[in-house]
């Protein structure tokens, strides 16, 4: 099969771009908008913003979440800030150092055209939210406060508190609503899209379950938006939600969507360590953490001293020792890394030996303790309450856990993925952080594609494109209810020995030891064997108990593990072809002294894979990522 693989990139010069596309795109006349209707799966930030925004404008929006409230998407869970090149400090920012930091952070991964716009935009998000009233900290004078983040070297990021991800969605998601009483937008709350309708070669609908009732409805419409966010719960321990799925986005990739570089996970260096075998998810300390926190291990091997009575001198702060420039503010890939060394050379901390100390002695002796409380209280409260300890009186204990995902479906310019008429927006596309997420730049992400990029490009294709009028009578949609329908017997009928968390955990420790932190050819390769086999048993040996036609969460869960399941194999296949080390993409055979060996000559593309069939290999495609603004080199934070 061709490859389909155009970015559409506009021409002219990087700060042109998008200028001239706005002014390139076609218009849907304002009369015309309300007889188009759009579909918006996902609430988060993302989802949130554009519903709002392409209701605002007159298009008939219906919005989709799994939740009871889009206030409970996971975006909640981003509390250190959002980026935006708004230059308040003089300290050296500027739209074009956002876009450079962010292409370097990305490890050179990421499309060029994409971060540029993503940094242009950012400062209109920062308006866009203040006029909302969001209330981000302020300067004594009233100006909006900043603080930095990890790969940056100047103070860029708007935050409110330790709590920036809720009050961002609390905005968006009063900006939905607005619109719904209005009558621009439906929300449907408890519904989850289990297959997306494609008539004439076109996205035009999609099929979801009641979670409540457990009724499989169909509904139709001239473009479909999937924001439903990342997939790390492949890994089953995470830091995401529970109810973070591929699924939206892996039903969309088996129906023509391609998936892109499905290997590049972030593991987050700052989490609560993992105390258990019952867990079931990890919690994120904020990486804005570290902006007043010093990282540390005891410098000997097996020091269990309480870390109070372990002296300066035999203290090894060694983000600060290695990388002098960053200190502690170096990228989450790389800070994610050296706490693994620590570790696995004997000095990690805590009872299993995997967790670093997050030390904020000396900023409350500099500040004081209310300085610290204004800034990270209520992060502070919550370490306390899950761990007993009182991080005012005594360093965190922290270690990696993944976190977000850069892979995503591939989209184009336009974040059109490869089916016409199916848009993708958030943490489900691939498009702006190549192999590694800087800290606070996935809200900016999210509010950009939904308030700022899709309105223009959704109205592109609306009038541009000859839609013929769709219903749910179409067999296409008569199709794929019945395909959901069958899928849900399937699992029902099983009847197994198996509980379906048994086996999320399975896959969960498959993926961690080897497709986590470091993947090499032969764990890959293992994991290759095992994932099918476990797959296998999973569709022989489930056990969903109760009813198919009521609430049933273990129902729900069994389809997501369904899904992880295909996925997590994708990954490992990804990450096996890609041989270099970028970002959170570490193959322990591309390495120098302990850092990431790209290898530009043979890598420097995205590599987006195509759906063929079940049990059949997907077809692996390339898409060149050219960079002609910011220029190749070594990443380094020294």
């Amino acid at each position: 099969m061709a490859n389909k693989l155009d970015s559409k990139i506009p021409s002219g010069s990087i700060e042109d771009k998008w200028t001239k596309s706005k002014f390139d795109y076609k218009l849907v006349n304002p009369a015309n908008k309300r007889k188009h209707s759009i579909i918006v799966v996902g609430t988060g930030l993302a989802g949130a913003s554009a519903a709002a925004s392409l209701g605002e404008l007159g298009y008939k929006v219906k919005a989709f979440c799994v939740h009871e409230s889009p206030r409970r998407a996971h975006s909640v869970a981003a509390q250190g800030g959002i980026n935006a090149a708004k230059n308040y400090q003089n300290d050296g920012d500027s739209t074009y150092r956002l876009f450079y930091d962010t292409v370097k952070g990305g490890d050179f991964r990421a499309r060029e055209a994409n971060v540029y716009r993503l940094a242009e935009v950012s400062a209109n998000i920062i308006d866009q939210m203040v006029a909302q009233g969001v209330p981000f900290a302020r300067e004594y004078g009233g100006t909006l406060a900043n603080r930095s983040f990890g790969g940056a070297q100047v103070s860029r990021t708007f935050y409110a508190r330790g709590q920036t991800g809720q009050q961002l969605l609390l905005g968006a998601y009063s900006e939905m609503m607005r619109q719904v009483d209005a009558g621009t937008v439906e929300l449907r709350t408890r519904r989850e899209m289990l297959d997306l309708v494609i008539v004439d070669g076109k996205a035009r609908g999609i099929i979801v379950r009641n979670l409540i009732t457990g009724e499989i409805e169909s509904h139709e419409a001239d473009a479909v938006v999937i924001a439903s966010g990342g997939y790390s719960n492949v890994f089953f321990l995470s830091t995401n939600a529970m109810a973070c799925a591929v699924t939206a986005a892996w039903k969309a990739h088996k129906r023509g969507a391609y998936f892109a570089n499905p290997c590049y996970t972030q593991i987050h260096p700052t989490c609560i360590p993992v105390h258990g075998e019952n867990q079931s998810k990890l919690t994120l300390m904020s990486e804005s953490l570290r902006n007043d926190g010093r990282v540390w291990v005891p410098k000997a091997v097996g020091d269990k001293r309480h870390p109070n009575d372990i002296p300066e001198n035999e203290r090894d702060y060694y983000l600060e020792r290695v990388y002098p420039s960053f200190g502690n503010l170096a990228p989450r890939d790389v800070a994610s890394r050296q706490a693994k060394y620590r570790c696995d050379e004997g000095r990690g901390v805590n009872e299993s030996g995997k967790a670093v100390y997050l030390d904020f002695a000396d900023s409350i002796k500099r500040l004081g303790e209310d300085k610290i409380s204004e800034r990270y209280g209520n992060l502070f409260e919550m370490y306390e309450k899950i761990t007993g300890q009182n991080p005012y009186k005594q360093p965190m204990m922290i270690y990696p856990a993944p976190h977000y995902t850069m892979g995503g479906l591939w989209v184009d310019y336009n974040l059109e993925s490869t089916i016409p008429g199916l848009f993708v927006a958030g943490e489900a596309n691939f498009s702006d952080h190549g192999a590694n997420r800087l800290g606070a730049s996935a809200l900016m992400q999210g509010l950009a594609d939904g308030y700022f990029v899709l309105p223009y490009t959704l109205g592109n294709y609306l009038g541009s494109t000859k839609l013929e009028k769709v219903s749910i009578t179409n067999d296409a949609f008569k199709a794929a209810e019945h395909g959901v329908k069958q899928e849900i017997s399937k699992l029902m009928n099983i009847k197994g020995n198996r509980t379906v968390d048994s086996f999320h955990k399975e896959l969960g420790n498959i993926m961690w030891e080897y497709c986590g932190m470091g993947r090499n050819e032969e764990g890959l390769k293992k994991a290759l064997q095992e994932i099918p086999k476990l797959r296998e048993e999973f569709w022989q040996n489930v056990r969903i108990p109760g009813d198919a036609n009521y609430l049933n969460v273990e129902l729900e869960k069994a389809g997501r593990v369904a899904d992880f399941m295909e996925l997590g194999e994708l990954m490992c296949r990804d990450a096996l072809e890609r041989k270099e080390s970028c970002g959170g993409h570490f193959r322990e055979e591309y390495q120098v002294d302990g850092e990431a060996k790209r290898d530009d000559a043979n890598f420097c593309h995205v590599a987006a894979w195509e759906y063929t069939g079940e049990n059949k290999a997907s077809v692996r495609h390339t898409e060149e990522l050219k960079f002609e603004n910011v220029h190749l080199a070594t990443r380094s934070y020294k």
